[in-house]
């Protein structure tokens, strides 16, 4: 018996719970569509003409299969010193920033609780969530990716300094990670400082930006199901920039973050941040147009 594409569909449509009625190409199609729109499932059920409980179990089987096959690639966290050095060597091109070893951020990816969970995903924004934290090069690109913390935990000339990442008030100020100095009655020195680290912060927040529109709406589904669906498509996000180069970049916008953490950081901390203070207002680190950003 010979099956045209046109019967092939008309079958699908009346068997709508069997997933292998559905070829590879539509499953990527379909995925592609929910992560980069955050459509509901009925909505993509009227548009495919697939069942929902298809869908539910179509959609992250797919995100499954495209994180296996580009994580290794795509998604691979530096693992000698030789690959660190580079990506402190784009950060100093890129942001004039030296010995910084990435840009850390957090995001809280809405979800629909478990049953019988209390308030174990009830986030200080008053909304259900787990939290995914990530740490991006001077390129846009995801180094590391860390998901599932559940919402209640919150989100944080020759220089002899020591490496660290970037990031801004919603993480403690540590000898390895550098956070702005508070907005408060800031000395010049302070305001040039924030602004340095400032450039250098942006690009986790552009590389956040609203790509995949998934991310702005409750996902329905299990948080381990969740978990699967953030990093295929952070994975995505790494193949695209690789393949794209800055055509895929077009459109993006800063985001601040909002969150505070209260913590006295430790000493070391305090004196790694005021050496590179000292350092971007000297005239070996300082640039010509800060002066014009205060």
């Amino acid at each position: 018996m010979t099956i045209s594409p046109n019967s092939h569909r008309t079958d699908k449509r009346q068997q709508t719970r069997w997933p292998d009625a559905i070829s590879p190409g539509e499953r990527l199609m379909i995925t592609l569509r929910f992560l980069a729109t955050g459509e509901s499932f009925r909505s993509l059920h009227y548009a495919f003409r697939i069942g929902c409980s298809t869908l539910i179990e179509l959609i992250p089987e797919t995100c499954r299969v495209i994180y296996q096959v580009l994580k290794e690639r795509h998604l691979k966290c530096p693992t000698t010193a030789d690959e660190w050095k580079k990506v402190s060597e784009g950060f100093q091109t890129t942001a004039k920033f030296p010995s910084c070893l990435g840009a850390l951020d957090g995001k809280h990816i809405r979800i629909r609780p478990p049953p019988h969970c209390g308030a174990q995903f009830f986030n200080y924004k008053h909304f259900n969530s787990i939290v995914m934290m990530a740490l991006v090069d001077s390129n846009y690109r995801f180094l590391y990716v860390d998901v599932g913390c559940n919402g209640r935990v919150s989100d944080g000339t020759d220089m002899s300094m020591p490496f660290f990442v970037v990031a801004d008030e919603a993480f403690p100020l540590k000898s390895y990670l550098m956070k702005p100095f508070a907005r408060r009655g800031l000395s010049r020195e302070q305001r040039v400082f924030n602004y340095r680290l400032s450039r250098a912060r942006r690009i986790v927040e552009n590389t956040f930006a609203n790509r995949f529109r998934v991310f702005l709406s409750t996902i329905d589904l299990d948080p381990n199901v969740v978990e699967v669906i953030v990093l295929a498509s952070c994975a995505l996000h790494n193949y695209l920039r690789d393949e794209c180069g800055n055509a895929y970049l077009c459109g993006l916008t800063d985001q601040d973050g909002q969150e505070t953490w209260r913590q006295d950081p430790p000493l070391e901390a305090k004196q790694n941040r005021e050496r590179l203070m000292e350092y971007f207002n000297s005239e070996a680190g300082a640039v010509p147009w800060q002066w014009d950003r205060l």
